[in-house]
């Protein structure tokens, strides 16, 4: 009659407890970082770059050259970025949550590439210009001219708006939401005649940025 034998014993390696513990500690914390949600998005910096760009808009209307209207918001939109990457630094720090890695990179990661698309689409409007029968020819500097960077605003608006959506995918709902409403105005802006170029600039990176500011700053903290 056959017995049945005792299973055979791996010989494991040893491991501390000290060194278990914290390797189950980092897996926790990579875990809930690629399940999580980026919470560090800045309500009141969306309400501080709203107020900016307010009055960059107001600004921008009275200029009589495209390159000084062009200035005015290159220098709206440097703020800008000094303004959200301070503020989110800031709000990531005081929460404790991880910018450069998990959901904060992905999060940066959707955002630059529209943006960069949308300086390098600034440039190449702004190098050249369009002629009354469609030809294209160097810039004038003449700002009522029939001047292909009036197609500017409708294209920020749009390639913003894709970025916010795109970095929102790893937000919280608020910010998709945003993204999408950047991109309606942008399509308006491109629709509509080109004089209301800043007042849609106006809405959107005025308007949204302190409506959904105040709204993030009061949902998630700041």
């Amino acid at each position: 009659m056959s017995r049945d034998r005792p299973a055979l014993r791996r010989h494991e390696p040893h491991t501390a407890p000290d060194d278990a513990a914290a390797s189950s500690l980092r897996f926790i914390r990579e875990t809930m970082a690629r399940t999580g949600t980026f919470t560090a998005v800045p309500g009141w910096g969306g309400v501080a770059m709203g107020v900016v760009a307010l009055a960059a808009s107001a600004i921008a209307a009275r200029q009589s050259t495209v390159n000084d209207w062009l200035s005015v918001w290159t220098a709206t939109a440097l703020v800008g970025v000094v303004i959200g990457a301070w503020t989110t630094w800031a709000k990531a720090r005081r929460g404790g949550a991880p910018l450069l890695s998990g959901q904060g990179r992905k999060f940066l990661l959707g955002l630059l590439p529209p943006l960069l698309v949308g300086v390098a689409l600034t440039l190449a409007v702004y190098a050249y210009e369009v002629g009354p029968t469609g030809e294209y020819f160097a810039r004038g500097g003449a700002a009522d001219a029939v001047a292909s960077y009036r197609l500017l605003p409708g294209a920020w608006l749009l390639l913003y708006g894709a970025g916010v959506a795109s970095a929102g995918m790893f937000s919280v709902r608020l910010v998709p939401l945003l993204g999408s409403l950047f991109m309606l105005l942008g399509a308006l802006a491109l629709l509509a005649p080109a004089a209301w170029g800043d007042a849609f600039m106006a809405a959107g990176f005025g308007g949204l940025h302190v409506v959904f500011g105040v709204v993030v700053a009061r949902r998630h903290g700041g």
